[in-house]
């Protein structure tokens, strides 16, 4: 079996596009995500200051943002390479290492 078949094999365009709709997911429900993991923060947070170690706390707005960020990256990051693995001709697909 070549390369190239194996790239073009089922179970391995069923994990990218897994990853892409684990990248969809996660953009989806930023706000869920982020808000648990502030809650979180806030307990580590409290645990420092009370043994005097400053930790910085940042705010919900950021923390959303920064979840929404990577889930879109990550889309956009698997949707590049789904496009470069079913295009082998490309310069593209010399950067995805595989």
């Amino acid at each position: 079996m070549s390369c190239s078949e194996t790239m073009n094999s089922i179970p391995f365009m069923t994990s990218e596009i897994l990853r892409l709709f684990m990248g969809f997911l996660i953009a989806a429900f930023h706000r869920q995500i982020s808000d648990w993991v502030m809650k979180q923060e806030q307990v580590l947070v409290v645990a420092f200051r009370q043994r005097g170690i400053p930790a910085p706390m940042i705010s919900n707005d950021t923390a959303r943002n920064v979840y929404f960020g990577l889930g879109i990256f990550i889309m956009l990051l698997e949707m590049a390479r789904i496009w470069g693995i079913t295009h082998p001709e490309s310069v593209f697909f010399l950067f995805l290492g595989r």
